[in-house]
């Protein structure tokens, strides 16, 4: 279950789920709200309109006993300025929620003529207070909650009260009840349905979230299956399926083949490497044997001279060696001010046939490594050169350009690539004391890029080779 939980696929539909639930619960709430909000206002109104139309009956001198209070649905209160209940509409048992519990109209004096008798003008003092004039209706009405009991039927009620002044009664107030029932019932169904419906919804969304996933992440599994029988057989030529699509998905498998292309890449040329080291080794070490072996059974025979050969050969192949293992750990040059000018005329000093026209250009970077490059290209020129070698040293722009012709036979163009490979001989026939081990150049250009510049070869207009190392200026 834990595992289940952990996964992209249910933690992307938990997580749409519950803000599909949040979204619902706040709409539902806000929906709720506003059918009360909008039916208690019906209510209201019609409460209003009831006490208004028994309101304007009193404004135009209708006896109590007249009033039009028989709605079986509407119960309703006349009150007068000191809470006495003067009329009250019939059936009505119980009211709470107006200005009075009363529902039973209090004894009042005989009419006189032209009125009810209720009061006398004469001995009312408060008519003159009050802010309305004689006939005239409040209008402002005020608005409560309350319950009432009409006919043996209890019920929530929308109570208006609006106000009104008589010519002989003084101010009354009317009090008029609209029933709550209906607005509730539809509250209520309202949210009945959403109480059904929403569970039913959020299981809808996490189903179709669930599968949409799962179609979405089916790739990614594939990409996982794939790389794992990768890791298990290690065999990096295999490559993840791609999806013919344009997502997220599609790129990550792009990128994951390329970085097994490129992994298959430096495998091989690893492998390549440490085969060519070990045949480049046997080779002097073979020889050098060979005559320790002559020397030891026969020291009158021993060749001293070419066993030294032999093992300034091997130190040179093992620090070459060395350099490159470092270069392909990523190892940074130093950050040391280097003038190639300077540097390549004390490593021209003491060649034969070597000629340097420098000017000073100064680089950033390690005067060694910079200096194997010098010798490398100059033992490389000297190599392959008929007579002369030309070095020059120069700025073009923000790039320091140091170029090494030779008068050979230059390099074919299909091989102007392949000669800065590692253990690359262009000359089959040349022997490997002649040659090398083939490592010269391919040390060069990557001591070269490792400093931020490039080595590349070209012709020279006689038809030699010319190379070009362009490093930053500083």
């Amino acid at each position: 279950m834990r595992r289940r939980l952990g996964s992209v696929r249910a933690r992307a539909t938990l997580g749409t789920t519950l803000v599909v639930a949040v979204a619902l619960l706040a709409a539902g709430t806000a929906v709720l709200l506003s059918l009360w909000t909008n039916l208690s206002g019906q209510a209201g109104t019609q409460a209003e309109r009831t006490a208004r139309e028994v309101a304007a009956e009193l404004a135009a001198g209708q006896p109590y006993r007249e009033l039009s209070l028989d709605d079986d649905d509407r119960p309703v209160q006349v009150v007068t300025e000191d809470g006495t209940l003067v009329a009250v509409s019939e059936h009505l048992e119980r009211i709470s929620g107006t200005g009075t519990d009363a529902v039973r109209p209090a004894t009042v004096p005989a009419a006189a003529p032209g009125g009810d008798g209720d009061r006398d003008t004469d001995d009312d003092d408060s008519a003159g207070a009050s802010a309305l004039e004689p006939g005239e209706i409040a209008d402002d009405p005020s608005y409560s909650d309350g319950s009432a009991t009409v006919d043996g039927e209890s019920g929530d009620y929308r109570f208006a009260a609006v106000e009104v002044e008589t010519e002989d009664r003084g101010t009354l107030t009317v009090y008029a009840g609209a029933p709550l029932s209906t607005e509730r019932t539809a509250v209520r169904t309202a949210l009945t349905v959403m109480l059904i419906g929403f569970p039913l919804l959020l299981a809808v969304v996490a189903g179709v979230t669930w599968l949409m996933t799962r179609r979405a992440l089916r790739p990614v599994e594939g990409i996982r299956r794939e790389m794992a029988a990768i890791t298990a057989s290690a065999d990096l030529a295999r490559r993840v399926p791609e999806p013919d699509t344009h997502d997220e998905v599609a790129r990550l498998a792009r990128t994951t083949n390329e970085t097994l292309a490129a992994l298959e890449a430096a495998v091989e040329r690893q492998r390549r490497f440490v085969a060519d080291a070990s045949h480049e080794l046997r080779s002097p070490i073979a020889s050098l044997r060979t005559q320790l072996e002559v020397g030891a059974a026969h020291p009158e025979l021993l060749d001293v001279p070419g066993a030294v050969e032999d093992t300034v050969r091997l130190q040179h192949l093992a620090a070459d060696l060395l350099l490159l293992a470092r270069l392909d750990a990523g190892e940074r040059p130093a950050d040391t001010r280097v003038d190639l000018a300077a540097l390549t005329r004390d490593e021209a000093a003491g060649r034969v046939r070597v000629t340097v026209d420098a000017e000073p250009a100064e680089v950033s970077g390690s005067r060694g490594q910079l200096r194997r490059v010098l010798a490398n290209l100059l033992d490389n020129a000297q190599r392959h050169a008929r007579e002369t070698v030309t070095v020059t040293v120069r700025r073009e722009g923000g790039l320091a350009v140091v170029a090494v012709a030779d008068d050979g036979d230059g390099v074919p163009e299909a091989d102007r690539e392949r000669v800065f490979e590692r253990f690359v001989r262009l000359d089959a026939a040349r022997s490997r004391d002649d040659g090398g081990a083939g490592l010269g150049l391919a040390i060069a250009r990557d001591v070269a890029l490792r400093h931020g510049g490039t080595l590349t070869v070209r012709a020279t207009p006689e038809g030699g080779a010319l190379f070009e190392l362009r490093l930053p200026s500083v």
